[in-house]
């Protein structure tokens, strides 16, 4: 796949949190940089004016921009501490292991202690992070302390030892700090059961300890234990408000390749993200054009022996959205909760993201193509027998059933055609009837492209559900045109998508280019409609009794209007008053015309 220059690399960027890389001429990292917004944030180097010689120096260098689209700035910021600490980039501060991110360590001992580390040691406890800040890591445990008193001593708690009395209850015990398992006033099993309920806590999983906490709370309420009461509702709050840790990165999760693919009609997108020690320190994603129709499954395979041979990859196991058999040599595994899924969910919006940028990329570079892929792509998603390069789309605008009018829109190749836009105003229906008005307009718009031998859409779009699409069936019926233009109705609520005949709707993916330019033909009906019949509303209210008058011109109405102000002044004059304003002969007649119609 051809690089796009840089300038539609940066117009194509999506305004979402992640991380950008930027490469050298010399396909080095020399930059990696985070964002709340990835778009604004990588625009703005090119964009403003650097006082900072290093910067100026470092966006002259700058050929290509990579970037991975994450679910938080607060991931962003993580993941940029890892590949800064792979990469090591030019012109990037170092970051040392030695300043790493806090975590939250539940020790693999007989009575686990809990308690904040920088430091990771690989014995079998567990751990949980990283943390932006320590302050978030003292508070959990703060809050966590409050609502298991939990051992914080160092010493072996082994059977044999707490039998033979070895320890006496400290402090802490006294102080309600701890349960005292050194002296068996706790049993193993209650306090792991403790232990499994902090670690549903630390992994955001509140549900039963909110639980817990909110009956002990009405419990101390009951018992006009309000301070008490009020202690606990306040912890309450810090756990509903917590945030639960970061979903990039899992220390356990460690040697491990994730890859996803999504495809169109004629290209796949296969995104790889590279873990080491729970850490995502790759993202990369390639379009593969298909030759043959080939499945997901097909592209998905091809793509995991280019890539891990491409970056050198030796991970034993992979994760993938759908089972695949890639030999005996690999594990494969389909996450289906938990932080491995929200890796694979995060390639998968890695490679729609990456898709995106193409569609944009190429409206750029090569309008043809887009076009041509769009066309397929359309035709796929809405199961037509046929490219709608001609598309035509129907709207009605009523008020409380005054002035009501209808549009027609029409896009040719995914793009509007103005010149070919209609209006239409309803002539056989009383009153709203929206129904009825869609049959009057269908049947007018299709029996004068018949007459005059004009070409017809592949396909034609109802702004509306069910109802509307029967009725401008029945037109097409009639017309002898019933099968021979496909038509669908669009309902505004879901983004319900009707086919004739058929009762269950189509649901399109809401980042699908077919849906895009479905919406952007209903909202363009809408606006042509609506402006149609706000002109036409304007224009019936701008009428008034003066125009009724035989011999009061515009001129002259302007004249009294600008005098009297309003209409009813205009009434209440005297003949006297008229003739001081407009003349003797037109007075006349204007008040003779108010004395017959009184």
């Amino acid at each position: 796949m051809e690089t796009p220059s840089l300038d539609i690399q940066l117009k194509t960027l999506p305004d979402r949190p992640g991380v950008y890389q930027y490469f050298d001429a010399k396909e080095s990292i020399i930059y990696v940089g985070k964002a709340k917004n990835l778009k604004k944030r990588v625009n703005s180097y090119f964009t403003k004016q650097h006082d900072n010689n290093r910067t100026r120096l470092l966006v002259k260098k700058i050929v290509r921009i990579e970037h991975i689209v994450v679910n938080s700035e607060m991931d962003a910021l993580l993941l940029e501490n890892n590949l800064i600490k792979k990469y090591q980039p030019r012109y990037n501060v170092l970051l040392k292991d030695d300043k790493s991110y806090p975590w939250i360590c539940i020790k693999k001992e007989r009575f686990p202690r809990i308690f904040p580390t920088r430091k990771i040691i690989r014995d079998g406890s567990e751990y949980f992070g990283p943390y932006t800040s320590m302050k978030t890591v003292r508070t959990l445990l703060d809050l966590i302390k409050e609502l298991y008193p939990l051992r914080t001593c160092n010493y072996d708690l082994s059977a044999a030892k707490i039998a033979a009395e070895k320890y006496k209850v400290c402090l802490e015990y006294h102080l309600g700090n701890c349960s005292a398992p050194c002296v068996d006033k706790i049993e193993n099993t209650q306090y792991n059961e403790n232990i499994k309920a902090i670690r549903a806590i630390i992994k955001g999983n509140f549900k039963d300890s909110l639980q817990q906490f909110e009956e002990q709370m009405k419990e101390r309420a009951a018992e006009m234990a309000f301070e008490e009461a009020q202690r606990i509702k306040e912890k309450l709050d810090i756990l509903k408000n917590y945030q639960a840790k970061s979903t990039i990165v899992n220390p356990k999760i460690s040697n491990v390749d994730v890859f996803s693919v999504i495809t169109d009609e004629a290209y796949g997108y296969v995104n790889f993200l590279q873990l080491s020690y729970g850490s995502i320190i790759r993202s990369h994603t390639i379009e593969i054009k298909k030759k043959l129709d080939e499945t997901p499954e097909e592209l998905l395979r091809l793509a995991i022996v280019e890539i891990r041979q491409r970056f050198h990859s030796q991970s034993p196991e992979v994760y993938l959205p759908f089972a695949l058999d890639l030999g005996d040599h690999i594990k494969v595994t389909v996450p289906q909760l938990g932080d491995k899924k929200h890796l694979v969910d995060l390639s998968v919006r890695n490679a729609k993201y990456f898709r995106i940028e193409r569609f944009k990329q190429m409206q750029i570079v090569d309008p043809d193509r887009h076009t041509n892929r769009l066309m397929q792509q359309m035709k796929a998603d809405l199961r037509l027998s046929e490219e709608p390069r001609h598309i035509e789309c129907f709207d009605n605008s009523n008020l409380q059933g005054s002035n009501p009018v209808a549009a027609c829109v029409v896009f040719r190749d995914g793009k509007p055609y103005k010149k070919d836009y209609r209006h239409f105003n309803i002539k056989t229906v009383e009153g709203p009837d929206d129904f009825a008005s869609m049959e009057e307009v269908v049947f007018r718009r299709y029996k004068r492209l018949q007459e005059e031998g004009a070409s017809l859409p592949q396909l034609i779009i109802i702004d509306g559900g069910k109802g509307q699409l029967s009725s401008a069936l029945k037109s097409l019926e009639i017309l002898g045109l019933r099968g021979k233009i496909a038509i669908v109705g669009i309902a505004k609520r879901l983004e319900e998508i009707y086919f004739p005949d058929d009762p269950i709707p189509l649901y399109l993916d809401k980042k699908s280019e077919s849906l895009k330019v479905i919406q952007h033909l209903r909202n363009e009906a809408h606006r042509f409609g609506i402006t149609f019949h706000r002109n036409k509303r304007s224009k019936n209210a701008i009428h008034s009794v003066l125009d009724d008058v035989p011999g009061i011109g515009p001129k002259t109405k302007t004249v009294l209007l600008k005098q009297f102000k309003s209409l009813k002044r205009i009434k209440e004059a005297s003949r006297d008053q008229l003739v001081a304003s407009i003349g003797e002969k037109k007075a006349t007649v204007l008040f003779r015309f108010f004395q017959e119609s009184k």
